[in-house]
């Protein structure tokens, strides 16, 4: 197959503009597709064609796929992009746009279903050898007495997962057999609610664990690798908010061997394009949770620490290339830490969309910025708050901190609140500087744990 000359982007904000830079270094001309509320953005003006699918509503436009496939269809492009959320796990959306003749810059339909629901990926992932949180074997049975029985075997606290859960929601946290049959019911009913699929399943909830991934790149000639990990242990509500690579205290053998399970994982179910296993990690063991078969926020700290460009690499292996390089070729050098810059209050995070006055963006060595705002700029109040990601790489990771805590320090931002004063408080944070702090962390430091 030859290489695209243009690519329809799916997707809006940071994400957006990231997509679009790697195609214009391919010299990969470009189509923005935007709601009326992202009109004025700097990535549609960038673009080489522009169609608007709808008003601001993202159900309206970002998430209509008649709209995406017809906007492919009038501008020629072969291949569809999505980026991440919206419609980026939508198997449904893969197929229709490989149904309409275009490239969908990910991995096929039946892959995306397969870990998009969380029972069919354990599974698939039991039987490549990769290791699981102890919990029930597939959904939990409607048999209340069978139930019990199995958290029993699992051991008190246990967690209630919606098989078809994402984004921190549709799970819930037991602690006695008391709180059961009725969480379980209330989670089903969640999950019925939210992702029109009421299956739920049961794990161990371990007290302690940090949120360490692997990502992968995998081809279609069934080639795959690991490209070290990350560390996003540091979240609010399922969120993550500072992510880091590689993960700190973390023995180099152990990482090496839980990453080339991965990437044999990737080889058994034919895996293509990039993608990230996700794992709670507690006392020198790894448990997976689930595989996200997209491009991730944090790939940025990858690619900072190995020098290979994530998204141009997704583009390559649509077009059916091979990887250019083998697992010995991988060479992860210094560290890199991502803050996530959010339209919100720093402590009680309620959004803060609105007209940007004043957008003074840091510099200096080894200081990466992806954003979409700038000054004038008005952050809508339709999508998910985050405004730009702010990175930092150094030799060391004392170095990385030291950087981000200088470049925070040099960012201003006027006419909204942002997230920058939690940042840069959690950059002079003792328990952040020694590394290995666990997911529970900062919703403990803020006082909300559990709330």
């Amino acid at each position: 197959m030859a290489m695209f000359d243009k690519i329809l982007i799916a997707n809006r904000g940071e994400i957006a503009l990231r997509v679009q830079r790697a195609c214009r270094e391919l010299g990969i001309k470009t189509v923005a597709v935007h709601s009326e509320a992202d009109r004025e953005a700097k990535y549609v003006k960038l673009a080489d064609e522009s169609v608007c699918i709808g008003p601001a509503p993202s159900s309206q436009s970002y998430l209509n796929v008649p709209a995406v496939i017809s906007a492919a269809e009038v501008t020629d492009a072969q291949a569809i992009h999505p980026g991440y959320g919206f419609l980026s796990e939508n198997a449904d959306f893969a197929e229709r746009v490989e149904q309409s003749g275009f490239v969908f810059i990910g991995p096929r339909a039946e892959t995306i279903r397969l870990m998009g629901d969380k029972v069919s990926a354990k599974d698939a992932m039991r039987k490549a050898g990769v290791p699981c949180v102890p919990g029930s074997e597939g959904a939990l049975p409607d048999d209340p007495a069978e139930i019990i029985k199995i958290a029993k075997q699992v051991g008190y606290p246990v967690i209630i997962k919606a098989a078809g859960g994402g984004g921190g929601r549709g799970m819930r946290v037991v602690h006695t057999e008391a709180a059961l049959l009725t969480s379980v019911t209330m989670t089903k009913a969640e999950a019925q609610a939210a992702f029109g699929n009421p299956v739920v399943y049961m794990e161990k909830y371990l007290e302690k664990p940090r949120h360490i991934e692997i990502q992968v790149l995998a081809d279609q000639h069934g080639n795959a690798v690991f490209l070290g990990e990350r560390d996003c242990s540091m979240q609010r509500r399922h969120q993550k908010i500072i992510e880091e690579a590689p993960a700190p205290l973390l023995n180099a053998r152990l990482r090496d061997k839980i990453g080339e399970r991965c990437a044999e994982a990737c080889r058994k179910i034919k895996y293509r394009g990039a993608g990230t296993f996700e794992f709670l990690y507690e006392n020198n063991e790894f448990y997976f949770i689930e595989m996200n078969t997209r491009l991730q926020v944090e790939h940025t700290v990858t690619e900072m620490i190995t020098g290979i460009d994530l998204v141009q690499q997704q583009i390559f292996v649509a077009a059916g290339e091979k990887l250019k390089f083998r697992q010995k070729d991988i060479v992860l050098k210094g560290h890199a830490i991502e803050c996530r810059i959010n339209a919100e209050d720093a402590y009680n995070f309620v959004p803060s969309p609105g007209k940007i006055n004043t957008f003074h963006m840091p510099g200096g060595p080894g200081v990466r910025i992806d954003t979409h705002a700038y000054a004038g700029y008005t952050v809508p109040p339709h999508y998910d708050s985050m405004i730009g990601k702010l990175i930092t790489y150094g030799d060391t990771r004392d170095q990385a901190i030291a950087r981000m805590r200088i470049a925070l320090s040099e960012m201003m931002i006027d006419g909204i609140s942002t997230n920058v004063p939690l940042h840069a408080d959690l950059m002079a944070d003792a328990a952040f500087h020694l590394g290995g702090t666990s997911i529970h962390y900062l919703e403990q430091k803020l006082g909300i744990y559990n709330k």
